[in-house]
């Protein structure tokens, strides 16, 4: 029997729509996590960008304090720190005040990419070295900084020694994967950007986990794009606007999230529906039957633990329902 009824959990880059200014996409932001809160989603995560000015999500722990601030029970974290940008010791004590003030309630994934340009990330970097080549050692410090008293070294973390906040490894290559399996780490797949190297990175992880006080057997999240309405012809019509989302980072053009459109052949050439055809080949889309045979094919051939959802929908009670709907599937209901 195909299991469906799995967690689901949502990704938000905090997108500015056509139109909107910064503190209406942060309002958006809050008005979604409030929605997806209701709907009975596990997690609400907020991903890290840098330079890019049709994202607000730069200062991602401000985002999620806020986030937190005005939700209730939903877990809140991070998809993800990138950690190269950032003192493992500074990610700690900030994460770690967060879960003081909201005990249980707070995630924290990392990343080893900088999620950003060159310049951008050399002007972010706390070193000349290249801090990817860290990020194992990154990780292993923050789960010594957020772990118990009798771990801890010279330099602790206040607030944040015994906090235990979960960490979750996040990759959209096969690199990650070793390191999450190796760890005993949660691992979440950036599939919806990056859907290449999502199968193989699947296995590796499976086949390579070591248990560790953190994880028994592995724990598998893929992150995937959601396009759910009424119809599928509704469907089609509104992923118009992931598919100019897509559009803009193939062509670096830095375009607000754009309204859907009826014909996308007068929008983009054929190498460049190419290009952002591979980026959003996870995506299901339709209405709930379609989504649904989507989802189940999709768990019989990989039978992840949760799915972590994005839904770039132009406009916001679409993309409520677009949740409304993938959770009513989960769910089992009708």
């Amino acid at each position: 029997m195909t299991n469906i009824h799995i967690p689901v959990s949502v990704l938000n880059l905090a997108p500015i729509r056509e139109g909107q200014d910064a503190k209406q996409a942060i309002d958006a932001m809050v008005d979604l996590a409030q929605a997806v809160e209701d709907m009975g989603y596990k997690r609400y995560w907020i991903a890290e960008h840098h330079n890019t000015p049709t994202l607000v999500s730069s200062a991602t722990s401000i985002l999620i304090k806020h986030t937190l601030e005005h939700t209730k029970q939903i877990r809140v974290g991070s998809g993800g720190v990138m950690l190269p940008n950032h003192s493992p010791l500074v990610v700690a004590e900030q994460f770690g005040t967060m879960a003081t003030i909201y005990p249980d309630r707070v995630d924290l994934g990392l990343g080893r990419a900088p999620g950003t340009d060159m310049m951008t990330a050399s002007a972010l970097r706390r070193s000349k070295n290249d801090p990817v080549f860290t990020f194992p050692s990154d990780v292993e410090a923050l789960l010594t900084y957020l772990g118990p008293e009798e771990q801890q070294g010279y330099v602790r973390a206040y607030p944040g020694v015994g906090t235990n906040i979960p960490i979750y490894i996040l990759g959209s290559s096969t690199d990650s994967a070793y390191l999450a399996a190796s760890l005993g780490l949660p691992y979440v797949f950036a599939s919806h950007f990056a859907p290449r190297f999502m199968e193989e990175a699947i296995s590796i992880y499976r086949s390579r986990f070591q248990p560790s006080k953190y994880l028994d057997k592995p724990y598998m999240m893929v992150c995937l794009n959601v396009i759910a309405a009424e119809t599928d012809k509704e469907a089609e019509f509104l992923s118009t606007t992931a598919q100019q989302f897509f559009l803009n980072v193939v062509r670096n053009s830095r375009m607000p999230l754009q309204p859907p459109v009826e014909d996308l052949d007068k929008v983009w050439n054929a190498m460049e529906k190419e290009a952002a055809a591979s980026m959003s080949r996870l995506t299901f889309i339709g209405s709930k039957d379609t989504v649904r045979e989507q989802l189940t094919r999709f768990q019989e051939k990989y039978d992840v633990n949760e799915i972590m959802v994005v839904s770039y929908i132009f406009e916001p009670q679409k993309q409520k329902r677009s949740y409304e709907i993938f959770k009513e599937i989960v769910d089992g209901r009708d």
